[in-house]
Order: C-alpha cells, then sequence, then structure tokens
C-alpha cells in the first residue's frame, strides 16, 4: 500500500518513536494524520509542534488511552476514516522477572503492550475492512526484537513483545480474508525516552521511522528497521539456541 494519500492513526504519538512516525508519514504524503496521545498536556505540546508548518492542517491530535476500552471505542467512532493503523503505545519498565517489583511491572506492561494494543485490533478492524480498496488496508503493530527472544535483564517486557508478537501472527492469518495486511515491526533499541540509562547502539528515531514507513510499501510482513535488529534476526534465523545464551549472558 502506498502511503500517499493514506489515513493514519499511529498511537504513543508523543513518544520518540511515535513523533517522528507522524512527521514522515506526512512527508510520505499520508492525506491525514490522527496522532494519538494519552496525557492531554502531551497532545497540547503536538499541537503546538505542527501549528503553522506544512502539514500541519492534515494533523489530528487525539486523546487516546488504549487501555481504556471507553476510550478506544470513541477512537474508533472518530476515526472511522482510517485505512492504516499503527500500534505504536507501549511501556517498558525494565524489570526482570525476579526483581521485586517484577510482578507488578509485568502485568503493567501486559496491560499496555499486549492487552490495549488487542483493544486496538479488535476497535480497528471493522473500519479498516471497510475502508480496504484495491489496495490492501494495514494493520501494524510496532513489537521489538526482543518479542522473538527474551532478554532477561528486562525480562517481562520482552515476555509482553512475545505476546505482542503471537497476536500479530494470529491477526495476520484472520483478516487476510478481510483486504487487511497485517505488519509487525522488531526493531532494537533506539534512542528515545523508554530507552533512557540503556548504554547500549541505540538507532536513531528518524532514521528507524524512515525505515518503517518506507516498509510498510513493500511486500514483508515482518520489518527490521535497523542495524541490531537485523542481525539480531538473522542469528535468530540460523542458530535460535546460541541468541538466547547470549542474551542471557546479561545476567552474569
Amino acid at each position: 500500500m502506498k502511503i500517499k494519500d493514506a489515513t493514519v492513526l499511529v498511537s504513543g504519538a508523543n513518544g520518540g518513536l511515535g513523533t517522528v512516525l507522524v512527521d514522515e508519514l506526512l512527508a510520505q504524503g499520508a492525506v491525514k494524520v490522527y496522532a494519538a496521545v494519552r496525557d492531554s498536556k502531551e497532545g497540547q505540546r503536538l499541537c503546538l509542534r505542527y501549528a503553522g508548518k506544512d502539514g500541519a492542517e492534515r494533523v489530528q491530535v487525539l486523546q487516546l488511552d488504549i487501555t481504556s476500552a471507553a476510550s478506544v471505542e470513541v477512537a474508533a467512532r472518530e476515526c472511522a476514516d482510517v485505512n492504516v493503523l499503527i500500534n505504536n503505545a507501549g511501556v517498558n519498565l525494565r524489570t526482570d522477572f525476579l526483581a521485586p517489583a517484577g510482578l507488578d511491572n509485568a502485568r503493567i506492561e501486559i496491560e499496555v503492550n499486549y492487552f490495549g494494543t488487542l483493544a486496538m485490533c479488535r476497535a480497528f478492524a471493522p473500519v479498516l475492512a471497510r475502508n480496504a480498496d484495491s489496495n490492501a488496508a494495514l494493520l501494524v503493530n510496532i513489537a521489538s526484537i526482543l518479542g522473538k527472544v527474551n532478554l532477561p535483564i528486562i525480562g517481562t517486557y520482552s515476555a509482553s513483545k512475545a505476546a505482542q508478537h503471537s497476536l500479530t501472527q494470529g491477526l495476520r492469518a484472520q483478516l487476510a480474508s478481510q483486504n487487511i495486511r497485517v505488519i509487525g515491526v522488531y526493531p532494537g533499541p533506539v534512542d528515545t525516552r523508554m530507552t533512557a540509562g540503556d548504554d547500549s547502539p541505540k538507532a536513531q528515531p528518524q532514521e528507524v521511522a524512515r525505515a518503517i514507513v518506507m516498509g510498510l510499501s513493500g511486500s514483508e510482513d515482518e520489518l527490521f528497521p535497523d542495524g541490531m535488529a537485523q542481525e539480531l534476526q538473522a542469528a535468530l534465523l540460523q542458530n535460535p539456541k546460541q541468541v538466547e545464551r547470549n542474551l542471557g549472558a546479561s545476567v552474569a
């Protein structure tokens, strides 16, 4: 599907990757972008960011909490023209399974990264089906390469992204007959607030956003938008147990 003239909803648009996704979608000619944020103050910041800029009239800031059924329902009703949904909202509390806060943080991450994404997919699947034309509508889940192999030092986050990966696979099969393409995106660390304090090499959000948006026009069901993600995916295809052992060494 060509992004030019598409109507797109991006959740988590206030985050480092979400905001540059909106920018890149505008640059590629999206006719409208719903920039969804949970916090009203972040919404005001986004409004100020785009005020008076080229393409500002194509951005509509939307308050949306993906963990609230009522909020998701309102969004699906108000954004009835969407033909590309990008589920970008997520949380990483950087917790291992046995940490004192491990269980509580795991519940929060699952609530946002899995249940919140599932709620958005359920609410917008009928919207996307109605708006699919000769080009398939797109449902895009921004997951993580750590959804394909667990990094124990942030094990609870990895587990929530594994659930999101499985969700993406299942929806791909279910929605194919409705002319909806389901794409999973699996970045490595991106230099945003979510990875603050992480000393590993990080991709720049602008480069990752550009790779994602350009990839949406292709035929791949899975996108690996940065070098680390690509290297890790290649290693997983070759020797997944060795990758598991390598990442497991992080707790040594």
